[in-house]
């Protein structure tokens, strides 16, 4: 059976069928997710690469990797049996030798090592990405990657990068540093010195480093100089102590306790346990830039006082961290002495402080600032009888004025990742907006810790509240929808176009619409949304915020928005509208989202067996639910360049003109372990871990 990964299995026919052969085991030059390197510790059975003659001739090369069991297990790759580059040891996230290889949302890696076996094996996060890892006849290692639109293997990664990687570079007890400022890039390690001088100067470095001479480094005032940023020395010959629990202040005092310790360092990165020592002379150290691992280097007394008058000057490490403490300490005790004077100075004022100084001198004049408890009598003390939901940043409760005027009461949560900057940015955002799609502000209330907007009450609640209803749904015939549709459409455009500023709101979605008395939508939570100036049209975030199933992908991959991210999330919509489902609702393929459904049944002809039954009748004319669906599609390409502007959108429904057929839209396939496309996410306390996915179909 040739399973999806890859796999070529042959199994017995047996009760309980077993895998007798299977191609993984036997990985010729090329590693594919879920194949494994390594070695079986009971059978000396090893998974490991060999690469081929040369580019054109795919017979046994002379480059070969796996993992070495050794001592403290590491990853190597030998050129005619020699060592040629040591991928190095697992560091708990990372191979030793690879600081710049990260985990991330395409793959991920999982490392065994156990008395059965020690193996590494490549997960890919998405079953829809392509991707391998190749050994070369020339020793290197690339990492591609498959792109469906340039039909070709990119190539994002390729080891070994430069002369400090070639094993044994600089000979013993040395480290290779291509950052040197020096003229030479291999150091001899704290305590040691060149063994030939003369060849040293030649930069001929294989003899490597020794000891220096008339050096005691034994029970006399030694200690370890740290050298930083490496890829630690060879393990086949590291001892392991106490895995789980030696911490790396343990592991010190275990190395200095016995005088053939020569260096000591912690194994796992992530849990900052295990202790590796080495007794002997340390072989293959290189600096890195950026990243790399500490190691503990023994050296003498005198040498020791040298290093600390380096780096700490005449009071030593001893008296230098002396001095600090003292110095941490009264500056701590002003800091604590002034503080309590601000605060209390300032709990004095703030009550007297008036209100409008929260909007920095911003022109709100057409909102009614309210007293909190004015808001408290309202909602009945915020009671949860009151409550009309909870949104990404907060509740939402009804209330009555003195006067008998009803409202909404969106209530800010202390713990909400909604802050000064999100409430100042909703309030004078809508306070400037004027349109009957929009829903209307009111007010605001500003008290120490309390952030409340006050908006217009709509007795219809939001629009997903209907059409994700069984029953609520039946009083959306099509005419009320489609006048949805394009009543959503015109408050974008106004958005976008129209208003005094233009607004991207990057959360649009149907709990997010609000339906008056009579079903006319308006668009509400402008927490997210993002004023632009001028003609800007796109800008770029570190701080996702939105909610999946509703986000562009140039938005949820690289924290691009534009208006045509609100496109996107507008054609999501406008499919849930006609649909009455759920983008991320069950479909006939189970990891399909709505819009993937839908596509795949616009490809067959088949559009309208999606739309709600409900619809289906006289009085839903199937050629404008048709190019409502056409119009969700176009607005839900991958390519945001490919997507309309809202002033082409609102062209289209109003006309049965052509339109171009819509191309692949992005995000076909859901994340199995979400399901729940009304969570938002907010800016600074989630981040997005999904990417835009494409289909690789057969010809």
């Amino acid at each position: 059976m040739l399973q999806d990964t890859g796999n070529l299995v042959l199994t017995k026919n047996e009760a309980k069928p077993r895998v007798i052969w299977q191609s993984f085991d036997y990985p010729s030059d090329t590693v594919l997710p879920f194949m494994k390197i390594g070695v079986n510790r009971k059978t000396g059975f090893h998974w490991s690469l060999t690469s081929w003659k040369s580019p054109d001739d795919p017979g046994f090369g002379n480059m070969t990797m796996t993992i070495d069991p050794t001592g403290y297990p590491q990853m190597f790759v030998y050129k005619n049996g020699a060592p040629f580059w040591r991928v190095g040891s697992w560091t708990g996230e990372r191979w030793s030798g690879v600081p710049h290889m990260t985990l991330n949302f395409i793959f991920n890696i999982t490392h065994v090592d156990n008395a059965n076996e020690v193996s590494t094996v490549t997960q890919i996060m998405d079953p829809s990405i392509f991707l391998k890892f190749v050994l070369h006849n020339t020793g290197h290692l690339t990492r591609t990657i498959w792109q469906v639109n340039e039909n070709r293997w990119l190539q994002i990664w390729d080891d070994p990068r430069g002369q400090c990687d070639y094993y044994h570079q600089c000979g013993s007890n040395s480290k290779c540093d291509p950052y040197n400022e020096k003229k030479f890039e291999c150091v001899c390690l704290p305590g040691s010195e060149p063994t030939n001088p003369q060849e040293w100067n030649m930069r001929n470095w294989s003899n490597g480093c020794e000891r220096k001479k008339n050096a005691s480094a034994c029970h006399s005032g030694e200690g370890f100089v740290k050298v930083a940023r490496v890829k630690v020395p060879d393990t086949s010959k590291a001892r392991i102590d106490t895995w789980e629990s030696m911490s790396l202040k343990g592991c010190e005092e275990k190395c200095l306790r016995d005088c053939s310790c020569a260096a000591y360092t912690i194994a796992d990165d992530i849990k900052q346990t295990g202790c590796l020592t080495w007794h002997s002379d340390m072989e293959d150290i290189r600096t890195f830039e950026n990243a790399g691992q500490d190691l503990y280097v023994r050296v003498d007394a005198d040498e020791l006082a040298k290093y600390e008058r380096k780096h700490y000057g005449s009071l030593g490490k001893k008296g230098m961290m002396t001095l600090i403490v003292v110095s941490i300490c009264l500056i701590t005790f002003l800091v604590i002495s002034f503080l309590c004077w601000f605060v209390m100075k300032s709990k004095n004022q703030a009550k007297r402080m008036h209100k409008e100084y929260f909007f920095n001198g911003e022109d709100n004049s057409g909102l009614t600032l309210f007293d909190l408890k004015d808001i408290v009598e309202a909602t009945n003390n915020f009671s949860d009888a009151n409550m009309l939901g909870k949104g990404g940043f907060g509740s939402v409760y009804k209330g009555l004025l003195k006067d008998g005027m009803e409202i909404a009461v969106k209530r800010l949560s202390y713990y909400s990742g909604q802050g000064i900057e999100e409430f100042r940015n909703e309030v004078t955002s809508i306070a400037k907006l004027q349109h009957r799609n929009l829903v209307r502000m009111l007010g605001c209330c500003v008290d120490e810790e309390e952030k409340i907007l006050i908006y217009e009450y709509l007795p219809n609640k939001s629009l997903d509240s209907f059409i994700f209803d069984q029953v609520r749904k039946l009083q959306l015939d099509w005419r009320k929808r489609f006048d949805i549709i394009c009543g959503v459409s015109r408050g974008i455009l106004y958005l976008h176009q129209d208003s005094r500023l233009r607004i991207i709101h990057r959360d649009l979605k149907a709990s997010n619409v609000l339906l008056d008395p009579t079903m006319n939508p308006k668009i509400a939570d402008f927490g997210t949304a993002r004023i632009f100036g001028g003609d800007q049209i796109e800008a770029n975030t570190n701080r996702i915020v939105g909610t999946y199933g509703y986000m562009s992908p140039e938005y949820a991959m690289e924290g691009i928005f534009s208006i045509k991210s609100d496109t996107y999330s507008f054609g999501v919509l406008l499919l849930e509208i006609v649909t009455s489902r759920k983008n991320s609702g069950h479909y006939d393929d189970v990891s399909s989202t709505l819009v993937g459904h839908i596509w795949n049944l616009w490809r067959e002809n088949r559009a309208m067996e999606i739309v709600d039954p409900s619809l289906i009748g006289e009085t839903c004319p199937e050629h404008e639910v048709l190019k409502c669906i056409h119009i969700g599609l176009l607005c839900v390409q991958e390519y945001a360049t490919d997507r309309p502007t809202m002033s082409e959108i609102v062209s289209m429904l109003d006309n049965d003109s052509t339109f171009l057929p819509p191309k692949q839209p992005a995000f076909l396939f859901k994340k199995t372990n979400y399901d729940d496309s009304n969570s938002s996410i907010s800016e600074g306390v989630n981040s997005i871990n999904e990417m835009s996915t494409t289909v690789i179909g057969a010809r």
